[in-house]
């Protein structure tokens, strides 16, 4: 029996090659085809930006990482994976799913989405009949491990982006909940800043920017947002207590002695731009506040100190979590041979009971009696090599020993 992992993602792979390799549900129904040829029943594909990666199990050795590799790869046969593809087995692929559902193995350390596409994943493998006891285990224990670590260590609550601290430390600073606030640009950061500031509790939020059709399908986002003229944006500063900058502009667009022409003397402003987007100078103005990126970049880089510090405080929880893993699946192997000979032993007491049931004359009572006698006592013949069994660490000796089972309690012929 063999659990095992074949696949790419973002550490050894390029964005290029990740595109290429894909698995849409179509080609994971074609490679699941592939995999059923050379008698693999048990496989979770997870399938995101990040990664294309395949997670089995077999009953059978005659299975090998390679042939899994082959079956992936040949799905796609006009690609070159180079070196990209890795494989692992036994509780190196254990760990290493644990890890994933964790999100340790992420491009964003300790990020939550990777743990519902894991749910995902195993869900649709499950519906298309591709999940057997084994690989539900061993994802049911990843997952288990992953929600654990989510709760006790919060690495995710350890914010990496720009526009979500920066607004953060805005709100803190009691910039944004029932403040009139003004959003220079409408790219990704701007559109992130937005949606930040109205969860923050922002009271009305202007948005300029020079491109209208960018601004016009933020506005069909945020129904409480109005957009304003990008040459307005100084007279839409008079109706604000807060600005936030977040353009591609190589030049700034909020300029010292243009700002003061206003007349406004208190404001906080936070730029997300780089190069920045806010006059430096406008942070010696008394009762003005400027976060820029210098100060965010600070904030991130002490929270991505702290994930890491979380995640390997977690590496020993799913040591030992994995630990627990890998003997069960040890356990598991001799599964069959153990419900095998319960049978043969409720075979052999059915048969005595009904033998001597017919040969003696036994009132209700001691039926019940006899009945008790005989399990207890076959349960007891059987005890002490099942825990052998059990016990057993090498798979060689297991199989040995099975099969010396099988030839004592004669079940061959049950099978």
């Amino acid at each position: 029996m063999i659990f095992g992992y074949v696949g790419i993602c973002y550490k050894e792979a390029p964005l290029a090659l990740r595109g290429q390799v894909a698995l849409p549900d179509s080609k994971k129904i074609e490679l699941w085809e592939r995999l059923s040829v050379i008698g693999l029943k048990q496989c979770v594909i997870v399938s995101t930006c990040n990664r294309s990666e395949i997670f089995y199990f077999s009953h059978s050795d005659a299975v090998t990482g390679e042939q899994v590799q082959s079956c992936y790869q040949g799905i796609f046969p006009n690609v070159s994976f180079g070196d990209c593809c890795k494989k692992k087995e036994g509780s190196e692929a254990v760990s290493y799913l644990f890890r994933v559902a964790a999100g340790l193995e992420s491009l964003v350390v300790g990020e939550d989405q990777i743990l519902g596409q894991v749910v995902e994943a195993m869900d649709f493998a499950r519906t298309m009949g591709h999940s057997g006891k084994e690989l539900e285990r061993i994802v049911r224990d990843a997952v288990t491990c992953a929600k654990w670590i989510k709760t006790n260590y919060r690495i995710s609550e350890k914010p990496l982006s720009v526009s979500y601290i920066g607004v953060k430390e805005l709100h803190r600073a009691g910039g944004v909940s029932g403040k009139n606030i003004l959003v220079i640009g409408s790219g990704k950061t701007a559109a992130l800043a937005l949606t930040y500031l109205f969860e923050y509790g922002a009271k009305k939020v202007y948005l300029c920017s020079r491109t209208l059709a960018h601004a016009k399908e933020l506005l069909a986002v945020h129904e409480n947002l109005t957009v304003v003229d990008y040459h307005e944006r100084y007279d839409a500063m008079k109706r604000c207590e807060t600005v936030v900058s977040a353009t591609s502009s190589p030049h700034l667009v909020v300029l010292y002695d243009k700002w003061k022409e206003t007349g406004v003397r208190q404001m906080q402003f936070l730029d997300l731009a780089s190069p920045r987007d806010i006059d430096s100078r406008l942070q010696e103005v008394p009762g003005v506040q400027l976060i820029d990126m210098d100060t965010l970049q600070k904030i991130t880089e002490k929270n991505q100190n702290e994930r890491e510090k979380l995640a390997a405080a977690c590496e020993q929880v799913i040591e030992e979590k994995v630990q627990e893993t890998m003997e069960w699946l040890l356990l598991s192997r001799v599964d069959g041979t153990i419900e095998t000979l319960q049978k043969r032993c409720s075979q052999i007491e059915t048969d005595s009971y009904e033998y001597l049931n017919r040969k003696i004359s036994l009132n209700h009572r001691e039926q019940k009696l006899l009945k008790k006698v005989l399990h207890a006592s076959l349960q007891r013949l059987i005890r002490e090599p099942i825990q052998e069994l059990k016990q057993l660490e090498d798979e060689e000796k297991q199989k040995e020993y099975q099969n010396i089972l099988k030839t004592l309690f004669r079940m061959y012929e049950d099978e």
